[in-house]
């Protein structure tokens, strides 16, 4: 029997609700700055180191005036765990002097301005709208992008197209709520490796029959 995208959108959430019905910001952060930077942090790192690293970089400098005057060298020294240390350092030294110039030291709260901003993509910018703002959005991880596919939601082309088809089968009013529950399913239920449909009520029920993509 062929299930419609709404039939499995109401599954997913129903059962999403029931394993995460608070979940938490992966990320530990006090307010949109920081919350700024250890997502810029996490690109291509795993949200644990991400949070490993930055309580060093918080006690530094957690606002983008005292960020502002820290040596790139010493940012890039602490921030080298989570990789890509070089560009990383000097987009924190860049967009923390762009904060102070053009906002008054607070962080935009527009996509536009966002991602005008050093180290700062799409992705970036809409879990900070998101998480810090409260705007509706649906950023796009490795999770995600690995779980709209398997349940036959997306095409799994680039998670440009994934995330464009999420946002036609969720309602708005889910979406921040909802990538954070399909984050946490995909690290606990949905893995990339090891994966036992079984196991995984979601692919279990609605997933696609191949299951190894």
């Amino acid at each position: 029997m062929n299930v419609t995208k709404k039939e499995k959108a109401e599954y997913i959430v129903k059962t999403l609700d029931a394993l995460y019905p608070n979940p938490p910001i992966p990320l530990d952060h006090k307010d949109a700055y920081t919350l700024l930077i250890a997502v810029l942090l996490s690109a291509q790192c795993t949200d644990v180191r991400v949070n490993q690293v930055t309580p060093a970089l918080f006690t530094l400098a957690d606002n983008p005036y005292d960020m502002s005057k820290i040596p790139v060298e010493d940012i890039k020294s602490i921030i080298r765990p989570c990789g890509l240390s070089p560009k990383k350092s000097q987009a924190i030294s860049d967009l923390s002097s762009i904060l102070i110039t053009e906002y008054n030291g607070n962080v935009p709260s527009t996509f536009t301005d966002l991602e005008r901003l050093p180290g700062v993509g799409h992705k970036t910018a809409s879990v900070v709208m998101s998480q810090a703002f409260g705007v509706p959005a649906f950023p796009v991880d490795t999770h995600i992008h690995r779980l709209a596919y398997r349940w036959n939601l997306s095409s799994g082309k680039n998670v440009e197209q994934t995330e464009k088809d999420l946002k036609r089968v969720f309602r708005e009013e889910l979406w921040n709520k909802l990538h954070l529950q399909i984050i946490y399913y995909g690290r606990e239920y949905c893995t990339a490796r090891g994966h036992n449909v079984q196991n995984c009520m979601i692919c279990a029920k609605i997933g696609r029959k191949i299951m190894d993509k």
